[in-house]
Parts: structure tokens; sequence; C-alpha cells
């Protein structure tokens, strides 16, 4: 059984990048593989970077208000790349309201800041359970 794969992003102008590293350090210690795209990044070059990392998910981190965005936008990538099966989540500064916006953009995951570890990691080891890959 191979490895969970995801691709940890931080979309757009946002230089915060902590805890997109705290995440990637978690789901890699837990036996997860894990790559980590750097600051910066535009929607399309996140979407290449998951096509060719074969990722099964995509992890945005987004402190800068512009989550729906740059969900909207990676999801747009991915679809027009074949895509459409890799799995976006979004963590960071997330109003409570804005939550439901994500999801009906197809994001499967919203991890607000002071989600807990234990409910990012169980999120992952379940999809991935679910998809027949191992988070171990």
């Amino acid at each position: 059984m191979r490895r969970l794969r995801v691709l940890i992003a931080k979309p757009g102008l946002d230089g915060h990048d902590r805890g997109a590293k705290t995440i990637a350090y978690l789901l890699r210690d837990a036996g997860m593989e894990v790559v980590y795209t750097g600051l910066h990044k535009t929607p399309a070059q996140i979407a290449a970077v998951a096509v060719q990392e074969d990722a099964d998910f995509v992890g945005l981190s987004v402190l800068s208000g512009a989550h729906l965005w740059a969900a909207e936008k990676v999801l747009a990538e991915l679809a027009a790349r074949n895509a459409a099966d890799i799995g976006v989540v979004v963590g960071g500064v997330v109003p409570a309201p804005d939550v439901a916006g994500l999801k009906a953009l197809g994001v499967r995951a919203v991890f607000p800041g002071g989600s807990s570890f234990a409910d990012i990691l169980g999120f992952f080891q379940e999809s991935g359970a679910k998809e027949g890959v191992s988070g171990k």
C-alpha cells in the first residue's frame, strides 16, 4: 500500500509559512509523503506541482484573506489538468461564514486557525484509508 501524498502550498503574496511548515511536519511524522511548494505560488504553479507529484491532496495555507479566490483558482487549474480528483483542503485564517462557501466550491475540508492537530491528522488518515492509501 502506498503512502498518502500531500502537497502543502502557499498561494499568493502571503509571506507567513510557519503554520504550513508545522502541518507539513505533522503529516510527515505521521508517515505521509509531503511536498512543500514554498511561498508565493500561483494557482497554476500549485496545480502543476500537484499533478507532477501525483498528490492525493493539496493543502492551501492562507492567512491573507484570499482563501476563496485561491481555492476557486486552484480547483479550476486542477480541473483544467484533468486532475479534479486531487482533493483540496484549506487552512489558515478562515472566518466561519466562509467555510460553507469553500465547501460549495468543492473544498473537502477547512481548518481555521485553532484547529487541533488531531482533527487535521484524523482527516488525512481517514481520507487516505478511503482512497486505499496509508498514512503510515
